[in-house]
C-alpha cells in the first residue's frame, strides 16, 4: 500500500494523540517523540509490505503456467503466498 508522507504523519499524530488521551497509558516520552517513532515504524512497515508484494509477484511470475495479474487464479495465489509469508515472518520474529 502506498501512503504519502502527509498521510503517514497524520496517522502517527492520531495514534500519538489517542495514546496521550488514554487514561490507561502513561507516556514516558514527549508525545512528539512518540509521534516521530510511530512515523518511522509505519514507514518501515509499508516498506516491508512493498517488498513482500514484489516477492510474491515474482513468485507467481515463476509459475510454469502463465497466470495473468488480477485474474481469479492470480488473486488466490497472491492471497495464499501472502498468508504463507506472514506465517514465516511470525516464526522468524519469535
Amino acid at each position: 500500500m502506498k501512503l504519502s508522507r502527509e498521510k503517514i504523519n497524520r496517522l502517527s499524530s492520531l495514534i500519538a494523540k489517542s495514546l496521550e488521551n488514554n487514561e490507561n497509558v502513561q507516556l514516558l516520552e514527549d508525545s512528539n517523540i512518540i509521534r516521530l517513532e510511530l512515523m518511522k515504524l509505519l514507514m518501515q512497515l509499508l516498506e516491508w509490505d512493498k517488498n513482500l508484494d514484489l516477492k510474491i509477484k515474482e513468485k507467481i511470475s515463476q509459475q510454469k503456467k502463465v497466470i495473468h495479474e488480477g485474474s481469479p487464479e492470480w488473486m488466490i495465489l497472491y492471497k495464499n503466498y501472502y498468508q504463507e509469508e506472514l506465517k514465516n515472518y511470525g516464526k522468524y520474529k519469535k
